[in-house]
């Protein structure tokens, strides 16, 4: 009598509750998943492109990357652009002529 008095007082279930929990852990976990893919691929064509090393948006999220990951899209990019200035995120020295 008391659990049937619960459930028609707007309680659910506990196994309810918990595929509620579920299905939105899922949903933030594919929503990383995601905006981790749209975020990397950009990343990866900016720094793999053939036209210009001074894209805003590419900057922006090279300037941001790991250490790492930073450091091997400006060799990518040194590559391509040797002659150019450095983009932000990619310079050395404190004139900023020099590529990391």
């Amino acid at each position: 009598m008391q659990s049937q008095s619960l459930h028609t007082a707007g309680y659910a279930p506990v196994r309810e509750r918990k595929t509620v929990v579920m299905r939105i852990i899922r949903l933030v976990f594919i929503l990383a998943i995601g905006f981790a893919g749209v975020i990397g691929s950009r990343w990866y064509s900016y720094v793999t492109n053939t036209d210009s090393p001074y894209n805003e948006s590419g900057i922006e999220i090279n300037s941001r990357m790991p250490g790492p990951l930073r450091k091997w899209g400006c060799d990518r990019l040194h590559v391509t652009f040797g002659n150019m200035l450095p983009p932000y995120g990619c310079q050395a020295g404190a004139d900023g002529r020099d590529w990391l």
